[in-house]
């Protein structure tokens, strides 16, 4: 009550903790030597080219990566991500509001390697 000079006691909030705390992961730890990719979005078509440029990427280089897809916009939001499609590496946003190209995606995994 803010009334007469009380003020109200909070509780601490779930938010304060930081974004890679809060986000779930998708399925689990990636296991050990390979990298584990998430791609941000709703589902929609640019979220579904993005995933699959990044498997085909991931093909190409021989990686062995654990590819998971977030739509729960709760779970994008405590990443920092503001426009889908976005991807992240092992729990880092690397790209956010456009569809890589395979070249682009290429980079950035080899980057995280």
């Amino acid at each position: 009550m803010g009334l007469f000079g009380k003020k109200k006691e909070s509780a601490p909030c779930c938010c304060s903790a930081s974004p890679a705390a809060q986000a779930a992961p998708v399925s689990g730890t990636a296991p050990s030597g390979s990298v584990k990719v998430e791609i941000l979005g709703s589902g929609c078509a640019k979220c579904n080219q993005l995933e699959a440029n990044t498997r085909a990427t991931l093909a190409q280089l021989g990686m062995e990566a654990q590819v998971g897809h977030v739509t729960d916009f709760a779970q994008i939001a405590a990443y920092g991500v503001m426009s889908t499609p976005a991807l992240a590496i092992d729990g880092k946003v690397v790209s956010a509001g456009r569809v890589l190209t395979t070249a682009e995606a290429a980079e950035l995994l080899q980057k995280a390697k």
